[in-house]
């Protein structure tokens, strides 16, 4: 697989993973090439590597495995207590070099533990963090956060954590598990927090420093002034195919009646492509990647869901998040105009992973459990924040309804951007749309003054 070069920071980063055992956390700001760097890794790395990430959705795009698949935990809170481990689970988790977690932000401390132990008696090194096993994690908590725990859930992790995020776990802050299984010394692990700071998404350096002040919530009044009053214009009509521009809402409802609206203002026949599924993909919308029903009609506005495997030595007609205009629909084909270049889009094969060991080669080996085929589109006259996660936009309508009701949110959305020029408010920003979690604040501030995350 070709991937993008890297750059110096993000080369040094991969020889500190690759040259080293360190338990290394790869942060940055929105735009500062995370992705690239795993990608990169997972392809050219020597190691016995596996890659997993918290939601299926999220381990689709970095080709790996649900955590709670590959460890076969229960959902929900596990507890300190040891999980029932087979043979075959016992000898893949032993073959494990390198762990890779992508999306780390959002593994609460109650699993991150529970990967630790699981680990530790698979490998039979009850005494070592991880079970020798090396971390590496990506992620940035100022934009995604772990689902917040309700009734006696909530109250365990009140009882037992400082908070719910991964960087409180016991491994990290050193203290023992209660229930006498682990060394009170072995915790504590040494975390490597390294922060990529050289953006890409973005080139001017005001906007940088504005999408800064988001992230950490310092915003002034200048700076609101400025977002404010620019992105206070008309934005250009939905349905103009010459100026695309999408909504990133707060709310999957608004999302929803926004494509449905427009697609149902478009004349000619809606025509709908149906998924298949091979093997067993789980269920429900959240499980895949793509629409089950795909539904379109000429002049739809999309977006695509995947990078353009092109040639090799060619560069990729689109990536993950590129906007086009729907011309044509014709059996196993949909014509797809982006930027008045117009491109035949056919069906694309997500397949779902599963790591299993080898014992004749002493290898991890990566099998195809199931297929996921659709095209590789979904309308996007709008998209959740949540959706534009990891997309880049020219232009936006940036909808926050009452209210962004997560921290990182606002965040997320603006840093989608490549630039000022391509902001559009539907309403004025608000103080209350700009969150910081505080747990956020205080780990990554002991991170910047290099002292332990406890």
């Amino acid at each position: 697989m070709n991937t993008p070069p890297l750059s110096a920071e993000q080369e040094a980063l991969f020889r500190l993973i690759e040259d080293t055992r360190e338990h290394v956390f790869v942060t940055g700001r929105a735009g500062t090439g995370k992705s690239t760097l795993l990608q990169h890794l997972a392809w050219n790395t020597n190691k016995q590597i596996a890659v997993c990430a918290p939601t299926g959705v999220a381990a689709l795009n970095v080709e790996g495995q649900t955590i709670h698949s590959l460890f076969k935990l229960p959902l929900g809170i596990i507890g300190s207590h040891d999980e029932d481990q087979s043979d075959a689970t016992r000898k893949l988790l032993n073959a494990i070099d390198t762990l890779v977690i992508d999306e780390i932000s959002m593994v609460n401390a109650d699993l991150m533990d529970a990967i630790d132990r699981s680990l530790r008696k698979a490998r039979g090194r009850r005494g070592e963090p991880f079970g020798g096993t090396q971390i590496v994690m990506f992620g940035d908590p100022y934009q995604l956060a772990p689902v917040p725990p309700r009734g006696d859930e909530l109250r365990y992790v009140q009882d037992h954590y400082r908070s719910f995020w991964f960087f409180d776990a016991k491994v990290w802050v050193g203290e023992a598990a209660t229930d006498g299984i682990l060394d009170v010394g072995s915790y504590g692990a040494d975390l490597n927090i390294r922060e990529l700071v050289d953006i890409h998404r973005q080139s001017d350096p005001a906007f940088k420093a504005m999408l800064n002040a988001v992230r950490y919530g310092r915003v002034t009044a200048d700076i609101a002034e400025v977002l404010n009053t620019t992105g206070a214009r008309t934005p250009p009509d939905p349905l103009d195919g010459e100026h695309p521009i999408i909504t990133l809402a707060t709310r999957n409802d608004i999302v929803n009646n926004i494509n449905s609206r427009h697609l149902a203002e478009l004349v000619g026949r809606e025509q709908t492509a149906m998924a298949e599924v091979n093997g067993d993909f789980g269920r429900g919308d959240a499980a895949y990647p793509a629409d089950l029903e795909l539904k379109l009609k000429v002049g739809a506005q999309v977006m695509f869901l995947r990078n353009d495997t092109a040639a090799f030595g060619e560069p990729p007609r689109w990536v993950n998040g590129t906007i086009g205009t729907v011309t044509r629909i014709a059996g196993e084909t949909v014509r797809v105009d982006v930027e008045g270049e117009e491109f035949d889009v056919e069906p694309s094969v997500w397949e779902k992973y599963r790591y299993s060991y080898n014992p004749g080669s002493k290898t991890l080996t990566r099998d195809i459990v199931a297929e996921f085929t659709q095209f590789p589109l979904r309308l996007a006259w709008a998209v959740t924040i949540h959706k534009s996660q990891g997309k880049t936009y020219d232009r936006a309508i940036i909808d926050l309804g009452s209210g962004a009701f997560a921290p990182g949110q606002t965040y997320v959305a603006l840093s989608r951007l490549t630039s000022l020029d391509g902001l559009y408010l539907s309403r004025p920003l608000r103080p209350r749309d700009i969150q910081v979690d505080p747990d956020v604040r205080r780990f990554m501030a002991s991170a910047v003054r290099g002292t332990p995350v406890a």
